[in-house]
């Protein structure tokens, strides 16, 4: 076993201490809070970049390591486990050599402090250059333990359709970008129609992101969206649950 796959596997090798922000994926049907994203933060509440900044090849297996057991940790002690909200943690597909092997500190964590796999959702942000057979065995293995899976970004990557046509995750993330403004762009509410209409048909929940504007929120809601995300709704809290500003 390489020294970089033990460090996966132990959570060693990053020393730079980070916590998690929180923000919630709203229903706006029914205000309530569909899952929080556990976002990166330095220790003080500091933004993520200057924590991601820390990263490199060398050390990003611990770093994926640690912030998926931060969030979980956090969730647990933050979250009333009555209510149903899921809990949206980002991972490195290109942090992860083994998918079984790799996940063992992850159900170590969710098993100790008694937070239900299937309120896990794991998302890749789909910008990152990356082995798409790779990916895809990690997904595969992901929802086989029992975990929900997303693509984050959806729009603004690498993969893409390509990578619907082999595995369709449970969620998909639309790009803020399709979404800024298009309460005043037909072209994106275009995009974003029939992006929604190709998601219907396969099954896969859709979240928009990025929601800034009433008005953009209006013109979602008109199309059928449900699950938003955004500064309109709730900005990110330090190690905190925000309440949306619909509920």
């Amino acid at each position: 076993m390489t020294k970089s796959c033990a460090d996966c596997r132990n959570g060693s090798g990053f020393d730079l201490p980070f916590s998690m922000a929180f923000q919630p994926i709203t229903n706006i049907a029914t205000g309530k809070v569909f899952a929080y994203e556990a976002l990166v933060r330095g220790p003080g509440g500091e933004g993520a970049g200057s924590v991601l900044s820390q990263v490199s090849n060398d050390n990003r297996y611990a770093f994926d390591q640690q912030c998926r057991v931060k969030a979980i940790e956090l969730a647990a002690r933050l979250y009333d486990m009555q209510d149903e909200a899921k809990l949206s943690i980002n991972f490195m597909p290109n942090a992860v050599y083994e998918p079984r092997a790799c996940i063992r500190v992850t159900l170590a964590t969710a098993l100790k402090t008694g937070f239900p796999l299937n309120r896990i959702i794991f998302e890749f942000t789909e910008n990152e250059q990356m082995d798409t057979q790779h990916l895809l065995n990690i997904l595969r293995c992901y929802r086989d333990i029992g975990f929900l899976t997303a693509i984050d970004d959806f729009g603004a990557g690498h993969a893409g359709l390509k990578l619907l046509t082999n595995f369709q995750p449970d969620i998909v993330k639309l790009d803020m970008d399709l979404i800024r403004g298009i309460d005043i762009d037909p072209v994106r509410r275009t995009i974003v129609r029939h992006t929604l209409a190709l998601l219907a048909e396969l099954s896969i929940t859709p979240i928009c992101e990025g929601v800034e504007t009433r008005e953009e929120m209006k013109v979602l809601r008109d199309l059928g969206v449900e699950l938003m995300q955004g500064y309109v709704l709730a900005r990110p809290h330090f190690e905190a649950l925000p309440i949306p500003a619909c509920a």
